[in-house]
């Protein structure tokens, strides 16, 4: 009967840390902070001033150190679309309701952002400065303005 009593208060004692550690390990897993509209404008808030980061850079001849920052831009476009969920309009928002009338262009929009970085990122990261100076001329229209235009609404 011990025996029983030990090996069930080892069992119960195992599930009781197998649980504790899920739910430790799921509350870390939690990126944001429960606001999506804030998430998502600290998200832009990021790119924007890794794309400031890449000017300077490209001015300052410092290729291979703008691979960090395109890698930043493309990391971030694969979580765009996941920050608008339908409905996600408040008066905080800047997002126009044509994002979710225009889902499948609001996704390409996104798509081609990550695209068009991993395209300067590798390009930065092979020290090819004619490539990444060609890139980079379009760049901010070709990305970020190509989707602010059609699903944002206007700076005041």
């Amino acid at each position: 009967m011990k025996r029983f009593v030990a090996r069930a208060s080892v069992v119960v004692g195992g599930l009781a840390a197998l649980l504790l550690g899920i739910a430790v390990s799921q509350a870390q897993m939690k990126v944001g902070s429960g606001d999506i509209v804030a998430d998502r404008q600290r998200l832009m808030k990021l790119n924007g001033a890794s794309a400031k980061d890449l000017s300077d850079k490209v001015k300052a001849g410092q290729i291979e150190a703008m691979a960090v920052n395109a890698e930043t831009i493309a990391i971030n476009a694969q979580h765009i679309p996941s920050l608008f969920p339908k409905g996600s309009l408040t008066d905080k928002s800047k997002a126009k309701p044509d994002i979710w009338d225009k889902w499948s262009e609001f996704e390409a929009a996104a798509k081609n952002m990550e695209t068009k970085a991993i395209e300067l990122r590798d390009a930065a990261r092979a020290k090819d400065q004619p490539k990444v100076e060609a890139l980079m001329k379009d760049f901010g229209r070709n990305t970020c303005v190509a989707c602010h235009n059609p699903f944002r609404q206007p700076q005041n």
